[in-house]
């Protein structure tokens, strides 16, 4: 668990992360539009960042799955999936804290490489985690441009 004097991160049943990642990521669609093939996976981990008032304001999904660009990388494949922050808490280290939590999920694990299939505008956030671009950008048609990032841990 990761604590703040405004938050708390922790890992969380990932229908706690729906309405949050509908909103953020499926331009505020029905809870059920932010299912992900795989969220019942019992491999998947999920962490959420609350406020005081117990509502998510930041999550992630890390997927056990090998990165497609990189099937030689030693050590497990993790995937970020799912990652969203409220609008009026980007800035604050939710984002930060909440990726963390991932990444000592995946160290405590064993380690491996970490992936994900980050929105371009979300790059250099990633970028400043430690991530690496690999292959082209791509439009998405459902959700736009997104660029492959990965990094190990």
């Amino acid at each position: 668990m990761i604590q703040d004097e405004r938050f708390t991160v922790s890992r969380v049943p990932v229908v706690d992360t729906y309405a949050l990642r509908a909103k953020v990521l499926r331009n505020g669609g029905p809870p059920e539009a932010a299912r992900i093939t795989g969220d019942d996976d019992p491999g998947v981990a999920t962490y959420a960042a609350t406020d005081a008032d117990g509502t998510v304001v930041g999550c992630v999904g890390l997927f056990p799955e090998p990165c497609p660009d990189l099937p030689e990388h030693p050590g497990k494949g993790w995937r970020i999936r799912g990652m969203a922050t409220e609008d009026g808490w980007r800035g604050t280290g939710v984002g930060t804290q909440v990726l963390k939590a991932a990444l000592d999920h995946v160290a405590a694990e064993g380690g491996g490489l970490v992936w994900c299939n980050a929105r371009t505008s979300a790059a250099e956030f990633y970028r400043r985690a430690g991530f690496v671009e690999i292959g082209e950008h791509w439009d998405d048609p459902e959700i736009g441009p997104h660029v492959r990032m990965w990094r190990a841990v």
